[in-house]
C-alpha cells in the first residue's frame, strides 16, 4: 500500500513538473516572439523617430543581430560614426545614420565624408551607411567602389523585419553583391 501511494505521489510530482516545464517553455517562446514583434517598427514609425532615436534604433538592430560592444556615438564631433560595434565574428563595425525625409536622397557629399573617416580614422572592418531614404546614384557608386553597405530605405525595411545585418553585408553599395558577382551578372545578362 505504501509503495502504491509513493508511486502515485511520484507520478503526480512528475506530471506537475512536466506541465510546469511545458507552460514555461511556451511562455518563453511567446515572450521571445513578442519581443521580436515589438522590435519591428513600420517604416512610418521609423520616419517619426528623431535622428537621435534613429541612431539608438540602429544600435538596437545591431544588438539584435549579435553585435557586441555597441556604442551610440552620434552627435557633433562623431567624425561619421554614429554607431560602433563588434560583429559576432569579431570584425569592427562602424555605422553612419542619416534620418532624412523619405522623399530626399542621401547626396554623394555625405557618403564622401563617411568614406573619409570610416576606414582610416575609425579603422572599420565593415562600414555601413544606414538611411531612411534612397541614395543618389553618385552616393551608391561611391559606396560600391569602396565596400560600404548602403542601407537605403528598402534594405532598412529588410533589416528592420529580421534579416540579419550579416546577410545584408554581401550586397555592398549597389545591391548587386560583390565585384565578382556583378561581373558574372554582366557576363550572363549584360549582352542581351
Amino acid at each position: 500500500m505504501a509503495a502504491a501511494v509513493a508511486g502515485a505521489a511520484g507520478a503526480l510530482l512528475w506530471w506537475l513538473w512536466r506541465t510546469d516545464r511545458l507552460h514555461r517553455t511556451g511562455d518563453r517562446r511567446w515572450r521571445e516572439a513578442d519581443a521580436v514583434r515589438a522590435g519591428h517598427l513600420s517604416l512610418a514609425e521609423v520616419d517619426a523617430l528623431s535622428w537621435q532615436e534613429f541612431e539608438r534604433y540602429v544600435a538596437g538592430l545591431c544588438r539584435r543581430d549579435g553585435c557586441r560592444d555597441v556604442v551610440v556615438t552620434g552627435g557633433s564631433g562623431d567624425l561619421g560614426a554614429d554607431v560602433t560595434a563588434t560583429l559576432p565574428d569579431g570584425r569592427r563595425l562602424v555605422v553612419q545614420c542619416k534620418h532624412y525625409a523619405p522623399h530626399r536622397y542621401v547626396p554623394s557629399g555625405d557618403m564622401q565624408k563617411f568614406l573619409g573617416t570610416a576606414w582610416l580614422h575609425h579603422r572599420a572592418d565593415v562600414a555601413v551607411f544606414a538611411a531612411t531614404c534612397p541614395f543618389s546614384r553618385a552616393a551608391l557608386d561611391l559606396a560600391a567602389d569602396h565596400r560600404i553597405l548602403a542601407v537605403h530605405r528598402d534594405l532598412l525595411g529588410l533589416w528592420n523585419t529580421g534579416t540579419p545585418l550579416t546577410a545584408l553585408l554581401p550586397l555592398n553599395g549597389a545591391g548587386q553583391g560583390d565585384a565578382a558577382h556583378r561581373r558574372r551578372w554582366r557576363e550572363t545578362y549584360g549582352r542581351r
